[in-house]
């Protein structure tokens, strides 16, 4: 029997064949090596055995085990895969039950029920992603590959002294850390809580490289140093176990809890990112770990409000990627903290480097994928570009071509994980469309082909009765909005947009978006929308292509921080009439949602938002204007006129040109969100209610004179030479 610590490697094995003899192989294969901690990821492990399916693994995240039992029989979630591997530590081994290799993309994958929509059945999908896999597996040296009745397959495991191992790293002179570069982050994340404010540090690991323990070693000192109050915040409570644990560690004596950890006067506690912003007080610091699953604008707000602050994340993650965290970021910290500090932990701590497994699982779940190199993109314009649609099966094939894709998709946004990966290659209703510039990818975007139901299920999804899976889009204006037959036409839905970072604001994305409109209407769609959480930037990029809003949530998305925005292109007839409807339902929603579920919504927001791509005429009743005018040009109390004003706002700021910026925020702010004065006043940057009221009047004397009637103008005038 080999020596599997050798090195301090990890290996992977895969047993192949029918689900019972790959179960009592692996448990054959465990008997006769001395592990201790072996967990199995199944929905039926032996009885005995430690055992979490793969919705659970997350709680095992920030733990370690000897050895993984992988059952892909039970569905091979590549979240899952790639976390749990995570867990294994030197000497380990991931060992994964599979069908015979060659049958693997034939197999029915239970986890294929997340890729499933209404409308397609299961065998639409053709096993890309396995085929992939089963490839990878069988082309690596490292892995032991075994097949039933004595089909093996490969079984060359290198010896320890066939791999390449770096010497030991020193150890770390504070004997609470494991590495040199576990000490000096925490010296770090200590200087941020010490040294000058504004000055925040950055952390960024691959897996491993003990990130999560350094910030709970600083956590502990800090405390023990009488810091009163520590926040710690990430995507979830999960992420941070190792951050409490680390510091509970050197604080025995403290009281810890899940969420919390409180020693004399001083606590360590957690909260979510989007409750931050909330809260009235500020901590002394603030630890963000896992900053990568977190919207960059999110964090902005963070930074901005938290004067000693510290970032970590994984650079390469199963869910979400420090590298386009970086790239998005360092802009927002170099124009607002530019002696912020930038850390990279390079050691493994639970492996030694250079591991295989950690290799494997890179190149498995494309954690390693990049966009196209700086020089095949550098300068691209829209006329040197070609829009292609690909072709799945090829993709397949084309190594390159995936890793620029993927790692573009990665730079881009902020939760990318490797679920993604088998969404783009297997998911049916998917279409993948690419700019490329002699081959290389410039800018891609993924399309769902959604809608094209019968009237029945209209109805069904209008009443609140069905939620059709992979229908968000339609779903949502039948729901939503009542309007029933959105789900009757086909929309084409923008899911994923990403121009390389090279070469932004260079209008390839606007390009890009025209060519998706244009093959939306060759292929026969009636509409095109998309769904994404708003920003003034966003939506200015989907106006410049004609694309309206037509629906804000009512809450903030949980993953974005931000309120989500459908916006929609019609391309048919019918989809102009439900264009219509739907412009129509929001435009007399908008106004009352804006006095309470979205009256903290951004004011540069709202004010895309309260434009219409229709301007009609301003007609009020004749008392409204007199009160208005009483109130511009006289002394007429706000109070008095409330009801005028908030009508005014509704007609007239759908035309936003007869008002300065700032009248236009106030009437925002103030008569349309329906803020306190002390909020209005903190939000326009008035010293107070006179400030506000000042504004308000200037906007209302502007709007009258562009909008009032004949009677009101005469008594504006009249006023005015009081």
């Amino acid at each position: 029997m080999r020596d599997w610590s050798a090195g301090g490697h990890r290996h992977g094995v895969v047993l192949c064949g029918e689900r019972g003899w790959a179960v009592d192989t692996a448990m054959d294969l465990l008997a006769q090596i001395d592990f201790m901690r072996v967990l199995w990821v199944s929905d039926c492990a032996p009885v005995s055995q430690w055992s979490l399916t793969a919705r659970q693994v997350h709680t095992v995240l920030g733990s370690e085990t000897d050895a993984v039992i992988f059952d892909a029989y039970a569905g091979l979630d590549p979240d899952a895969l790639g976390a749990v591997a995570g867990t294994i530590r030197a000497g380990g081994v991931l060992i994964l039950l599979t069908p015979m290799l060659r049958d693997w993309p034939q197999f029915d994958d239970p986890d294929y029920a997340r890729l499933t929509v209404a409308g397609c059945a299961r065998d639409q999908i053709q096993g890309r992603f396995l085929r992939r896999l089963a490839r990878l597996l069988m082309a690596d040296a490292a892995v032991m590959v075994v097949g039933q009745n004595g089909q093996y397959a490969k079984i060359d495991i290198p010896n320890a002294t066939d791999v390449a191992i770096e010497q030991t790293p020193p150890v770390a002179e504070d004997k609470f850390c494991r590495t040199i570069d576990q000490s000096r982050a925490v010296d770090a994340l200590l200087r941020v809580a010490t040294g000058r404010p504004r000055r925040p540090v950055v952390l960024t690991a691959d897996r491993g490289r003990g990130k999560s323990a350094a910030m709970g070693i600083a956590a502990a000192r800090m405390l023990e140093q009488g810091m009163s109050e520590i926040v710690v915040t990430a995507p979830r409570l999960d992420a941070v176990e190792q951050i409490f644990a680390h510091a509970a560690r050197l604080l025995p004596q403290a009281q810890v809890s899940r969420a919390a950890l409180h020693m004399g006067g001083g606590s360590l506690r957690f909260v979510l990112p989007d409750q931050l912003l909330g809260e009235r007080r500020s901590a002394q610091m603030l630890m963000i770990d896992e900053a990568a699953g977190i919207p960059t604008a999110l964090l902005a707000r963070l930074l901005d409000r938290y004067t000693r602050i510290a970032f970590a994340t994984t650079v390469h993650g199963y869910e979400g990627t420090g590298r386009g965290f970086s790239l998005r970021f360092q802009k927002i910290l170099d124009a607002r903290v530019p002696q912020w500090r930038a850390m990279h932990l390079d050691t493994p701590i639970r492996w030694a480097a250079d591991d295989p497994l950690e290799r494997l699982i890179f190149r498995a779940l494309m954690l390693d994928a990049n966009a196209a190199e700086d020089q095949a993109i550098r300068g691209a314009a829209p006329a040197d570009l070609h829009f292609e649609i690909l072709d799945r099966d090829a993709l397949l094939d084309d190594e390159q071509c995936l890793s620029q894709l993927f790692g573009l998709l990665v730079l881009a946004h902020y939760r990318t994980r490797p679920f993604d990966l088998r969404l783009l290659l297997d998911a049916p209703n998917v279409t993948v469309a690419v700019l490329r510039r002699r081959g290389a990818i410039a800018a891609t975007a993924l399309l769902t082909t959604e809608g094209a139901m019968d009237a029945d299920t209209c109805r069904s999804i209008w009443a609140g009765d069905r939620r059709p899976r992979g229908h968000l889009f339609p779903e949502s204006l039948a729901a939503q909005m009542g309007l029933e037959q959105a789900p009757l036409l086909r929309c084409a839905r923008v899911v994923r947009i990403a121009v390389h970072p090279l070469v932004q604001s260079r209008g390839l994305g606007t390009h890009l978006l025209e060519k998706l409109v244009g093959h939306a209407c060759a292929q026969g769609f009636d509409y095109v929308g998309s769904s994404f959480g708003a920003t003034p930037a966003l939506l200015d990029f989907w106006s410049r292509s004609q694309f309206v809003p037509i629906r804000a949530s009512a809450t903030r998305g949980a993953a974005s921080g931000e309120h989500s925005v459908l916006v929609m292109r019609a391309l048919s007839s019918g989809g102009e009439a439900l264009a219509a409807s739907a412009r129509e339902r929001f435009e007399a929603q908008l106004p009352q949602q804006l006095g309470e579920p979205l009256s903290a919504l951004d004011r540069e927001i709202v004010a895309r938002l309260l434009v219409a791509p229709n301007v009609r005429p301003v007609t009020l009743e004749a008392a409204d204007w007199r009160d208005l005018v009483a109130f511009a040009h006289g002394g007429r109390p706000y109070e008095s006129c409330i009801g005028s004003l908030w009508r005014l706002g509704c007609a007239a700021l759908v035309n936003q040109s007869a008002v300065s910026q700032q009248q236009r925020d106030a009437m925002i702010v103030k008569v349309m969100q329906r803020q306190p004065w002390r909020l209005a006043a903190e939000v326009l940057g008035e010293s107070g209610r006179a400030g506000v009221l000042r504004q308000l009047r200037a906007a209302v004397a502007a709007l009258t004179m562009q909008y009032g009637s004949a009677d009101a103008l005469v008594l504006a005038r009249d006023l005015s030479r009081r």
